[in-house]
């Protein structure tokens, strides 16, 4: 059956990518500051909580691993910013495209997923923020940030399966979108996105590990810094990656986007009526 999917959306692949562009133009359509808000809103969180975080409730350093507090709150809001539009906006992608919907036949999942990677391209676009970050704080990478891709394609996979189920839930229940705003709210300071994780105790550091987006973003910090050294010489203690936490994410992420597409298009055929 997955094949049999696989084949049938790459037949409708130029519809995919035209649904991408088509969300990304949308999105920025008749603003100032245009695609250059996927830069402004992660920079712009991160400003505010570096400011908390260093004037009124200061981290210590060393619980960064030695990294200025704004690089190592970017690293974790640019993914998060990522993970959190890609699924709100798949969360409406089928009520948004009523429309097309109800209309001639293609596979439905190419909604939710131009949604994820039109997110993406924002986060790409953000990553250039993070490139200007590191010239101006004098912080070097490791040569393993050559392996990033894995890392963006597990996180990609965990946004779609979400997405899947998101998108299928508002879909019949108008409720799902708005609850799933807060939800994603709370989320983020259940996960190791402004803070680190080695400040709590090892009972919720296990428990914040089950959570999938923790080892994600722990592995962009460990393959991006760990290794390197700051500019007086001192070496980061970024921990390096967790290989059981990150391979457990990847194995929910990817059994969470193979039952998500496998729901969703068993559905499908009641998507016209409910909409």
């Amino acid at each position: 059956m997955i094949r049999e999917m696989c084949s049938e959306l790459w037949r409708y692949r130029h519809l995919l990518y035209a649904l991408t562009w088509r969300d990304v133009r949308v999105r920025y359509a008749q603003s100032i500051l245009g695609i250059a808000w996927a830069m402004f809103i992660p920079l712009a969180m991160m400003a505010v909580f570096t400011i908390i975080f260093t004037l009124f409730m200061p981290i210590p350093r060393e619980k960064t691993g030695g990294l200025p507090y704004a690089i190592f709150a970017y690293v974790g809001l640019l993914p998060w910013t990522f993970f959190s539009s890609a699924t709100k906006v798949a969360a409406n992608s089928l009520v948004a495209n009523r429309n097309l919907v109800t209309k001639v036949y293609f596979p439905r999942e190419v909604f939710p997923l131009s949604s994820v990677l039109a997110s993406l391209v924002d986060f790409a676009v953000g990553a250039v923020v993070l490139a200007g970050l590191l010239v101006v704080f004098r912080t070097g990478v490791h040569p393993t940030a050559f392996l990033l891709p894995l890392v963006i394609l597990v996180e990609v996979l965990f946004c779609s399966g979400v997405g899947f189920f998101l998108s299928m839930g508002n879909l019949f229940y108008r409720d799902v979108r708005m609850m799933y705003e807060v939800i994603v709210m709370l989320w983020m300071f259940g996960t190791n996105v402004i803070y680190p994780l080695e400040t709590t105790n090892r009972t919720l550091t296990t428990l914040m590990n089950l959570n999938p987006m923790t080892p994600i973003i722990s592995a962009y910090r460990s393959l991006l810094f760990h290794g390197t050294h700051l500019p007086d010489g001192r070496l980061v203690s970024v921990p390096p990656l967790d290989l059981g936490a990150f391979g457990y994410a990847t194995a929910v992420s990817m059994v969470l986007f193979a039952a998500g597409w496998i729901v969703f298009h068993r559905s499908e055929f009641v998507f016209a009526e409910r909409i």
